[in-house]
């Protein structure tokens, strides 16, 4: 990730979780070692293996993509606990979000502007903004500092494909504003519960403490 290098870095120590993602890539390694000495034996299928190595790594990026959305985060808001609980509640519920937070660029001549509220952050009111028939649900909150600036914001639409798999709306939303600013969205999926940050322009999957990581640990035992 190339934001790691330009910003300040002054609440994030990077060692223990470099030491911890070591040690996560290193027992992917021995599993695969123990596949390649396993594979000349006609009876033994690989298949469970390779489905807990897949879900391993995918275990492994969320784990380091929460961690360096801290980071991110912190130099430009002190809420980050407050859009963590936010984000666990929505995803728990399916009900679905874009969160914009502003960081050092402009975003007016981006996003076609919504409905202002100026009110102090708080994961119950970016919940009741986007609570199913909330009249600004359907649009992006703006964040800047620990302030929610407005809602119901429209943002430029990215035209980027990820392999086969088609986008929604709000990723693509997510994607064509930080294809153009420094600006950090996060999403949650109103389909799958699943949270995700977009920064420069790519998805990142975030962990939360409900059943996309429950699963992955029950299928790595």
């Amino acid at each position: 990730m190339r934001e790691a290098r330009s910003m300040n870095h002054a609440n994030c120590d990077f060692s223990p979780m470099k030491q911890t993602l070591k040690e996560d890539i290193r027992q992917v390694i021995t599993t695969l070692q123990n596949s390649l000495e396993t594979i000349d034996q006609e009876n033994d299928c690989l298949l469970g293996d390779f489905e807990k190595i897949k879900n391993r790594f995918a275990y492994i990026e969320m784990k380091a993509a929460t961690f360096y959305l801290n980071c991110y985060l912190s130099p430009f808001t002190d809420k980050y606990p407050e859009l963590s609980i936010c984000l666990q509640n929505m995803s728990d519920r399916r009900h679905g979000g874009l969160i914009v937070i502003q960081r050092k660029d402009s975003l007016e001549s981006l996003i076609h502007p919504g409905i202002a509220i100026g009110a102090e952050l708080s994961h119950s009111l970016l919940e009741s903004i986007f609570f199913p028939g909330n009249p600004l649900h359907d649009g992006a909150v703006m964040v800047s500092f620990n302030q929610i600036v407005s809602a119901a914001n429209v943002l430029p639409l990215s035209n980027k494909f990820t392999g086969d798999k088609k986008l929604g709306t709000r990723h693509r939303a997510a994607l064509g504003l930080t294809e153009r600013s420094d600006a950090l969205v996060l999403v949650v999926s109103e389909e799958t519960g699943r949270v995700s940050f977009a920064l420069n322009g790519e998805l990142y999957p975030i962990a939360t403490h409900g059943g996309s990581i429950d699963s992955l640990l029950k299928n790595l035992q």
